[in-house]
């Protein structure tokens, strides 16, 4: 390929959705992905579409808002839902992957596309021409300044945090059982792996938690750099560490990632005092990564603190948790709903970078950044969603809220506009009602104004 159409920078869920879009549309599509030339400090490989933190793709439920969202994509076609369709393994109600077969199937099917040239190397400057910045909450620092440049305001960031992994063989299943929450899943085998506490292992587990050591942050995540304003520690609420957590209530875990409703423990007949779900990382059930429980703790302290877990006394850990800032855009100040950049109409913004929060976001707002680019390059007019759909509502988010109050936001029926009825319904209904607008809205809106 001499010269692209389209140059991407960032070959992570927004960036290979974005590149599967504008290809299939017929353009011809430069896909930069720095690794393994240059590591993140995250990433384990070197494949395209690699999951970072949780394996989970969130629920798979038509009237959940992550359900609706991948609705939406697959009726646009979504090449990246699909692969997770195809490399899905059990978890209840989620879509849940084996992360190593769903990046090296994204990998292989854009490295096989005849549109796409995948180049691995750095982009350390904007691209000139039309141009889709996918670089993720990663983006390296001369990418990033770049970007500050252009924008003449700071960029944000948070910390984010990942949890660990641990192998099958080295969980004690005389303690941990297998079950989903009340009627999800397979009730007869048990998509997840729990690990009950009684009240005594609870307070010591949460005591111990909260007096281990925790790694320094690094100093380019602490200092105030040129263009870039540091996060102080600003975590994200929706990905917060354990034992950030844990400090603000003795029972602040107990009610969050480690509440127990719905699940018996086969040993007592009861619900325990607390609890921490198992979920199977790899389509051999070899590997298993604790739900909920990012952290930020030395390795050794987590060896030590999380081995107090019932069931994990020999734990084998395949992945430490580890935490890593985490960089977005002001969007509503920098964005259209396009996602296009406000002065410069042939440059979008696709992924966590732009401010949208998931796995499902992010390739949704890769999937309409490549649509988008591909329509403008083909002289159409690009579209903005209706806000009554999830993409619609996400992309209206990140692009109109109140910059002082901004932060990373995932797909949620709380960002919906109001339903059109005075009667009050119960949450079950509202969602029902949410969902069927949608649809409605979006396929009168592709009659419409698409040619999809």
């Amino acid at each position: 390929m001499n010269q692209p159409d389209l140059t991407i920078v960032g070959g992570g869920l927004a960036g290979s959705e974005a590149a599967w879009q504008a290809a299939q549309r017929g353009l011809r599509v430069r896909l930069y992905e720095m690794r393994p030339v240059l590591s993140t400090g995250a990433h384990l490989t070197s494949n395209l579409a690699e999951l970072v933190c949780s394996n989970s793709l969130g629920s798979n439920l038509p009237d959940r808002a992550s359900g609706l969202l991948k609705n939406e994509m697959r009726r646009f076609g979504s090449l990246l839902l699909e692969c997770a369709q195809l490399n899905s393994i059990p978890a209840g109600a989620a879509l849940a992957v084996d992360r190593e077969s769903f990046s090296r199937q994204v990998t292989d099917r854009l490295s096989s596309h005849p549109n796409i040239d995948l180049v691995r190397a750095e982009v350390q400057e904007l691209p000139v021409g039309p141009t889709i910045i996918a670089s993720g909450p990663l983006t390296s620092d001369s990418l990033s300044h770049a970007i500050a440049n252009l924008t003449g305001s700071d960029l944000l960031f948070f910390f984010d945090a990942i949890a660990p992994i641990v192998t099958a063989e080295s969980i004690n299943m005389d303690i941990a059982f297998r079950a989903s929450r009340y009627d999800s899943g397979d009730q007869e085998i048990g998509d997840y792996l729990n690990c009950p506490f009684t009240n005594a292992e609870y307070d010591l587990f949460i005591e111990t938690l909260l007096t281990a050591h925790r790694i320094n942050l690094r100093t380019f995540e602490t200092e105030i750099e040129q263009g870039v304003t540091a996060g102080q520690q600003q975590f994200f609420g929706g990905c917060l560490p354990v034992e950030i957590m844990a400090g603000r209530g003795q029972k602040a875990l107990a009610f969050g990632p480690m509440r127990p409703t719905g699940l018996i423990d086969p040993r007592t007949g009861r619900w325990p005092y607390a609890l921490i779900q198992l979920r199977q990382d790899n389509l051999a059930g070899s590997l298993y990564n604790l739900v909920g429980f990012q952290t930020n703790l030395t390795y050794t302290e987590q060896k030590r603190t999380f081995r107090l877990i019932p069931g994990l006394e020999k734990a084998e850990f395949e992945r430490y948790g580890q935490m890593h800032r985490n960089t977005f855009l002001a969007a509503p100040v920098t964005l259209l709903p396009t996602l296009q950049y406000r002065d410069r109409p042939d440059l979008f913004f696709a992924g966590q970078i732009t401010g949208v929060e998931g796995y499902m976001g992010n390739i949704a707002t890769g999937l309409l950044a490549g649509i988008n680019a591909a329509y403008i390059l083909q002289g159409k007019q690009p579209i903005v969603l209706p806000e009554t759909t999830m993409l619609g509502a996400l992309c209206h988010y990140i692009t109109h809220t109140n910059l002082k109050d901004f932060q990373p936001m995932k797909a949620n029926f709380g960002i919906l506009p109001p339903l059109n009825s005075s009667d009050r319904i119960d949450r079950r209904e509202r969602a029902r009602q949410f969902v069927e607008r949608a649809q409605t809205d979006l396929e009168v809106f592709i009659k419409k104004n698409m040619d999809e």
